[in-house]
């Protein structure tokens, strides 16, 4: 039975806690026997250099540690910015993993007890690490992720002052499309300068639209609780304010994301792709350099976009796409929909509606978005644009090919036809 090779001879595993870090140096001699040290430090950067001073007095490079919440940004800062020197000439490997790679043992569970088995785990290098981009693009991601957050704090005020217009009577969203368009917000502040008055809406409406003016003007015979209407006011300020911030904020991003402008022009050729901070987000999410990941699939899978494998007894209990992915996800989502609703790429669209026939809307939706997940990858990795002819040729079966009966119905079923057996009845009369 042969034995696990230990690959790093002197590694640190670390239990990172919010006000103290406790770290263990594991360091096995030419007889495999390995001895360790233990110390505990404080999270204060001043505690955080003399962790790393003691890993070099220590000549220890490789580091592990779990991803608790937000306390190993600190740690990981202060390690990833130490510059080589004449007598250390290393920088330090550094890797962050899941708490589900290196949970302890239960009811054996302490501080000290975790480092050291976290240093035992990666030693023989079987600890799985976490992708973490560069700094630059840590910070893209952060300006990004923030940004997704100000657009969900403007769907939530919308929501209350609609709820503001239904108790009062305003049925503004039957009449028009979207209730904070140009007409739409001329009624509203109209009736919140002039409470209780009546009016005629035919001034206030664009010329556009489609409504009829009777239909606007029976929309419009309601009326605020004076409570309502200034909570309505906070709300509209609120938005505004909301507004505001997020252009600040995209010109921000759009400024910390001009290195990447050959990047981001590669990703606005790729389907359902027409937005420049859309292109911006993905970088922000995956980074530039797709050799981090083995393959496309890998990436995929840490998207969440790839199915799940829980096998047990052979049989497969769940197919359902993973957790993770908590803000590439939804985006990939959001762009496949885009893209299956595009005329401009028919590899797309017939390929969301072959699958929709067979799996329903929702996973053709996921299957796209892995799709164009897949081409992302390919499109950074090669430095090469969107090329719909490689997805049609994959699509195009040969004109020379024969089928045998089971492969044609095979092939017709994944097509979205239902094969129906017409055959007579032989015991019919």
């Amino acid at each position: 039975m042969g034995r696990l090779k230990i690959v790093h001879r002197i590694c640190c595993g670390v239990d990172v806690h919010r006000d103290f870090i406790v770290a263990c140096i594991a360091t096995t001699d030419e007889k495999w026997v390995t001895e360790y040290q233990k110390h505990h430090f404080s999270t204060f950067k001043k505690g955080l250099k003399e962790f790393r001073d003691w890993l070099l007095a220590n000549d220890c490079f490789d580091v592990c540690m779990e991803s608790t919440g937000k306390y190993w940004f600190p740690v990981h800062n202060v390690l990833e910015a130490y510059e080589p020197t004449v007598d250390k000439p290393c920088k330090f490997n550094i890797v962050v993993s899941h708490p589900k790679y290196v949970k302890s043992i239960k009811g054996k569970k302490t501080d000290r007890r975790d480092a050291e088995w976290i240093a035992d785990l990666f030693k023989f290098d079987i600890v799985r690490g976490s992708f973490i981009p560069p700094a630059d693009i840590r910070q893209l991601r952060d300006l990004c992720r923030y940004y997704v957050k100000l657009i969900s704090y403007m769907t939530g005020e919308k929501n209350r002052a609609q709820n503001c217009l239904t108790v009062s009577n305003f049925k503004l969203d039957s009449v028009f499309s979207n209730v904070f368009g140009k007409s739409a917000s001329a009624i509203i502040d109209y009736i919140l300068e002039h409470p209780g008055e009546k009016f005629d809406v035919t001034p206030l409406v664009d010329g556009r639209c489609k409504t009829p003016i009777s239909q606007i003007q029976e929309a419009v015979d309601g009326e605020f609780h004076p409570m309502q209407a200034e909570k309505l006011k906070i709300i509209k300020q609120h938005m505004s304010d909301l507004e505001a911030l997020k252009n600040n904020l995209e010109q921000l991003i759009f400024q910390l994301a001009k290195p990447y402008e050959a990047q981001i022009n590669l990703l606005l050729t790729a389907p359902g792709m027409s937005e420049r901070i859309t292109a911006i987000r993905i970088i922000a999410e995956i980074g530039a350099d797709m050799s981090v990941f083995e393959s496309a699939k890998h990436l995929t899978s840490w998207a969440g976009l790839a199915p799940q494998n829980n096998e047990s007894a052979g049989k497969k209990k769940t197919t359902r796409i993973g957790k993770a992915g908590d803000y590439i996800k939804p985006l990939l989502i959001q762009i496949a929909i885009a893209a299956s609703r595009s005329k401009n790429h028919p590899e797309i669209s017939n390929k969301y509606l072959a699958l929709k026939k067979r799996r329903g809307g929702k996973k053709a939706h996921v299957a796209i978005a892995r799709r164009l997940l897949t081409a992302i990858f390919h499109m950074l990795l090669k430095n090469e644009g969107y090329n719909a002819v490689l997805y049609r040729k994959a699509e195009k079966t040969p004109e020379n090919r024969t089928l045998t009966p089971e492969q044609a119905l095979s092939y017709l079923r994944k097509k979205g036809f239902v094969i129906v057996d017409n055959a007579p009845n032989e015991g019919a009369a």
